[in-house]
């Protein structure tokens, strides 16, 4: 029972996280994989304390993927120096993370956390600033339940 009732709580995440996806603007759309990357680290690291080292390799290998993602999604042409940073920062994050893999160090996971969060504020105050753009590239301007989605 427990199995079939946890597959269709799954498959509603699944679908609420897809639905999510699609009706997200290019700037939320960033946001959700930042929250991705901090959860999963979030989870890697009491995943680590758990001793569950073949999933905590998994989530961190998520959290890579994430950053190689937010880091494809540069535009470097337009963003200058922010660009430049935030490329050099992912990378960097996906390095140390690599390194927590390999160590098996809580406090490098800590350490990438308080990145992934220092840029999800600064990403999240760009919206406030400025307005939300949705897909067909009309600014919305942003709700206080527009950063409130849990995915």
């Amino acid at each position: 029972m427990y199995s079939s009732s946890h597959n269709a709580m799954q498959q509603y995440k699944s679908t609420k996280v897809e639905s999510a996806v699609f009706e997200a603007s290019p700037h939320r759309l960033i946001g959700m994989l930042l929250e991705g990357a901090i959860e999963r680290t979030m989870t890697a690291k009491l995943l680590l304390a758990n001793g569950d080292v073949a999933r905590k390799g998994e989530m961190i290998g998520w959290v890579i993927s994430i950053l190689e993602g937010l880091r494809a999604s540069l535009d470097m042409s337009k963003g200058g120096e922010i660009a430049d940073n935030l490329s050099a920062l992912y990378d960097y994050m996906g390095r140390r993370l690599m390194e927590a893999n390999l160590k098996s160090d809580p406090a490098i996971l800590d350490e990438v956390v308080a990145l992934l969060l220092e840029i999800k504020a600064g990403w999240e105050g760009i919206a406030e600033s400025v307005g939300d753009m949705n897909p067909s590239g009309e600014v919305n301007r942003p709700t206080r339940s527009a950063f409130s989605l849990g995915v």
